[in-house]
């Protein structure tokens, strides 16, 4: 299948993230003195609310997340926020979905998602907004197991296909669905968390499954299953969403955040072989699939400030969502997406990083323990 070239992004500064993440290890050396200027005396809160000192940040890690087990292994955020007295408390994500929920729930104030899974959220009134493009991965395929003789996904007509309803293996399918000319109705959908849907392949009680990596490859290369549809363009990006009380009431700790992403990224891109260790540790997966993954699948060398790129390929969901009855209206999805973006915090970081120069030592920080 053919991979496509992330577009750039226009911007006044145009932003790649392989240079951002050469220069970035730099800015973290001062992110404790910015987190020490989160100023105020006020009351103590849990992320939103009225603006002070923000006792503590809740934010999610993912498997579909490498940058989040990198930064919660390392405890680099816990490091640059403990000047300011603020904690912090990682919730683990198995899907989109499930951080969409710990979102709206305000169990925690940033939590990563697809793009979709995103525009999904706020279109049903979920307030969130986008503050980082993470990657640009191809995570997501239809997946078949060894034994089946579909080829296409006009093979799986009237057959059983698990999905995750509300995350990027879901909105895969219902694009694939409708570039063959079919819809839901011409399958049988059965909703399923990711890991779920691999064992009901596994054993039997579906034909085929929408995958979601580390678990996808993992099916791969253990199980032998088949990956009949792949398009890279069919994915919405990996990205990082803030909900808007946090991000108004605390904008130094969100900046202080997207530094540290940032670092997290830099220290992927040097030091691949330590980032397969740690994805295969936290996810238990054997290295080779967690290589796969980090090596093949997930481009991290993309402008981290969500722009024209990511608009493009959700308003081409948008139609989407309406036909599914995913939104109220086509005027609820248009709004959410008109106000999805929250680009200035993560430009600044990527400016600001971009910008200073680089210790020769500044990639081989030593780590202080996860947090």
């Amino acid at each position: 299948m053919p991979h496509a070239v992330p577009h750039a992004v226009p911007h006044a500064v145009p932003l790649s993230r392989r240079a951002v993440l050469t220069a970035s290890a730099a800015l973290v050396l001062t992110a404790a003195g910015c987190a020490r200027g989160e100023g105020g005396t006020g009351s103590a809160n849990a992320g939103g609310g009225s603006a002070g000192t923000l006792d503590r940040l809740s934010l999610d890690y993912a498997y579909y997340n490498p940058a989040s087990l990198v930064l919660r292994n390392k405890g680099w955020l816990a490091d640059a926020l403990r000047p300011a007295g603020t904690g912090v408390s990682w919730q683990f994500s198995a899907g989109s979905n499930k951080a969409n929920e710990l979102l709206r729930g305000n169990a925690v104030q940033l939590g990563s998602t697809a793009g979709a899974a995103a525009l999904l959220a706020r279109s049903n009134g979920s307030p969130i907004r986008i503050v980082d493009v993470l990657a640009q991965p191809e995570w997501t395929a239809v997946v078949v197991g060894p034994r089946s003789t579909a080829r296409s996904i006009q093979d799986l007509r009237g057959r059983k296909i698990a999905a995750t309803i509300g995350t990027d293996p879901y909105f895969f399918l219902l694009q694939t669905l409708a570039a063959a000319g079919m819809t839901t109705g011409d399958v049988q959908v059965v909703n399923l968390q990711h890991a779920d849907g691999r064992t009901a392949l596994a054993r039997g009680n579906v034909d085929a499954w929408m995958g979601l990596d580390p678990i996808m490859a993992a099916a791969e290369q253990q199980d032998g299953d088949r990956l009949i549809v792949r398009d890279r363009n069919r994915a919405t990006y990996s990205v990082l969403n803030a909900r808007d009380d946090f991000a108004t009431a605390h904008p130094d700790v969100l900046q202080t955040v997207l530094t540290q992403y940032e670092r997290a990224r830099a220290w992927i891109e040097a030091n691949r072989e330590e980032a397969v260790a740690i994805l295969a540790r936290e996810a238990k997966l054997p290295p080779a699939v967690a290589t796969t993954v980090l090596r093949n699948r997930t481009d991290f060398a993309i402008d981290p400030v969500p722009g024209q790129a990511q608009r493009a390929v959700l308003s081409r969901l948008v139609p989407t969502f309406v036909a599914n009855k995913q939104v109220g209206s086509r005027a609820d999805a248009d709004t959410a997406l008109a106000g999805l973006f929250l680009p200035g915090p993560v430009r600044a970081a990527a400016t600001a990083a971009s910008a200073s120069p680089m210790p020769a030592a500044a990639a081989s920080v030593s780590p202080s323990g996860a947090s």
